[in-house]
């Protein structure tokens, strides 16, 4: 039998009761990867006499190129989204007016922090300082308020920053858990061609690394590694095929 594509794969967390599946998303490809250490036993002539199989690590790695939330938290980090989000003003446009020569960002009622001032006209970057601003500097508020020089009045300046979001979105915090905290799931890669399909259902995984990567010109594709190990009945995976072959 012939199979074609990325197929999909969809992850289930076993260490917690009543998990929802999730979807990968959009995968670019999927691979497992099987590989066992073996012993080769010599006496006096150059080939092996015997070879014996010891230890079999089974791994997987996943390219994927729509993002989710909601893999990245329950998969890798093993805490759960809650709503809204932290977003990000890039390049907010702002005049200096009169005195108190002052200017208050978009979103003042939920700033977060600070991400640097532009003269709009020069495109040189601001220097940040506690009050009093010169020429070229400016200071800002825990309210999104930045004051800037007197000499700086009718300049136009791009201001970034974070904010929130409280609505819409979803957001997890990474935490400093302790060792031995290990999110584990299990999933399902299915591929079909020509009525003809492949299912391979592993047992227990746990996800080793996360990349999350840009690229000019590209999409992101984020990928998820991960390595396969026995569950309570002592099953790894188990390979399906639509064709006896």
């Amino acid at each position: 039998m012939y199979s074609f594509g990325s197929g999909v794969l969809i992850g289930t967390r076993t260490d917690i009761a009543n998990a929802t599946p999730i979807n990968f998303g959009l995968v670019q490809e999927v691979t497992i990867d099987e590989s066992a250490n073996i012993k080769e036993l010599y006496g006096q002539f150059q080939r092996p006499v015997a070879i014996a199989r010891g230890t079999i690590k089974t791994t997987g790695k996943a390219k994927v190129a729509r993002i989710s939330g909601i893999a990245f938290a329950s998969l890798y980090y093993g805490v759960v989204p809650q709503a809204g989000q932290l977003a990000t003003a890039f390049g907010e446009a702002g005049v200096v007016p009169a005195s108190p020569f002052q200017v208050t960002v978009v979103n003042t009622a939920t700033y977060v922090a600070d991400l640097g001032v532009l003269n709009a006209a020069t495109g040189l970057p601001l220097t940040k300082i506690a009050s009093a601003p010169a020429t070229g500097q400016y200071s800002v508020s825990a309210a999104g308020v930045y004051t800037f020089a007197a000499a700086d009045t009718t300049k136009a300046m791009l201001i970034s920053y974070t904010y929130t979001i409280p609505t819409t979105g979803q957001k997890f915090t990474v935490s400093n858990q302790l060792l031995g905290t290990t999110p584990t799931f299990s999933c399902v890669l299915y591929t079909t061609f020509q009525q003809q399909a492949i299912t391979v259902s592993i047992a227990n995984a746990t996800s080793n690394k996360l990349s999350f990567g840009t690229k000019l010109e590209d999409f992101v594709m984020p990928e998820f590694d991960f390595s396969c190990f026995a569950d309570a009945a002592n099953n790894i995976m188990t390979w399906s095929f639509a064709e006896a072959s």
